[in-house]
């Protein structure tokens, strides 16, 4: 299954790169992220909680950041077990560009599932998968904009 996404981020590349490499930042914009600890500059583990149709599991797994070319890209690699559930593995390419005072995010990813979440449907799994990225970037990108403050009073 393969995904690709572009977002629009009012922020400089050097900040969004930061931001891309800050566990704390990460783990607030993946959803049902309950743990996400970087152990270096290349590699974290995390545990998720996600509903996948009718199917919730939680994943314990690992990811690693390999070609980095800061602050341009850099891969994502990750692999997570969800005991009867299944197991989740894949990896995206993230590159920034720049544009004015904004930052172009674009990735390409790839995953394949296995176990009973696998028996599920494909188009299950991929529009899941879809909306699962879609509100990681979201949520990134919201960290990473300045929100408008509420002047009434």
């Amino acid at each position: 299954m393969e995904l690709s996404g572009e977002y629009r981020i009012a922020a400089s590349k050097a900040e969004v790169w930061a931001a891309l490499n800050d566990a704390e930042v990460l783990e607030r914009c993946i959803p049902g992220c309950e743990e996400l600890d970087k152990s270096s500059d290349t590699e974290m583990s995390a545990k998720v909680a996600l509903k996948i149709g009718p199917v919730k599991a939680r994943f314990n797994g690992n990811v690693t950041l390999e070609n980095l070319d800061p602050p341009n890209a850099y891969s994502i690699v990750g692999e997570g077990q969800g005991g009867v559930a299944g197991f989740a593995k894949g990896g995206a390419d993230v590159q920034l560009a720049e544009d004015g005072d904004e930052t172009i995010l674009t990735y390409q990813a790839n995953a394949q599932v296995g176990g009973k979440i696998a028996q599920l449907g494909s188009r299950l799994i991929k529009s899941t998968s879809a909306k699962l990225a879609d509100k990681f970037f979201a949520n990134f990108r919201d960290a990473l904009e300045p929100q408008e403050e509420n002047t009434e009073g």
